[in-house]
């Protein structure tokens, strides 16, 4: 992907699959692949075997990594696209819905 519009620590609004509707923080994004994970969405469960960092192992509950295309960013309470423009030669994110600047 080119630039992603979704960054580390924004509000999503998951708009398909399964957890459509949920809201969440992202958590981190891979650019390389195109997918964020974000807070308490798409928990899936993973067996651990006992190691040093978890003495008994066991099943775990952990957010897996959504396509950033099912997420959308929530903007004063509400989903919005992402534009970008240039503001005093710095390019910055804007809602397209209200055309205020985000970052």
């Amino acid at each position: 992907m080119s630039t992603m519009k979704i960054k580390k620590g924004d509000t999503v609004k998951v708009i398909a699959g399964k957890d459509k509707d949920k809201e969440g923080k992202v958590l981190s994004v891979d650019k390389k692949n195109g997918k964020v994970v974000v807070e308490g969405v798409n928990m899936v469960t993973k067996h651990a075997k006992p190691s040093a960092a978890n003495q008994n192992g066991g099943i775990i509950q952990k957010e897996a990594a959504l396509d950033v295309s099912n997420v959308m960013y929530v903007y004063k309470g509400k989903p919005t696209r992402i534009g970008f423009k240039v503001e005093n030669d710095k390019k910055v994110r804007f809602a397209k819905s209200t055309g205020d600047v985000i970052d």
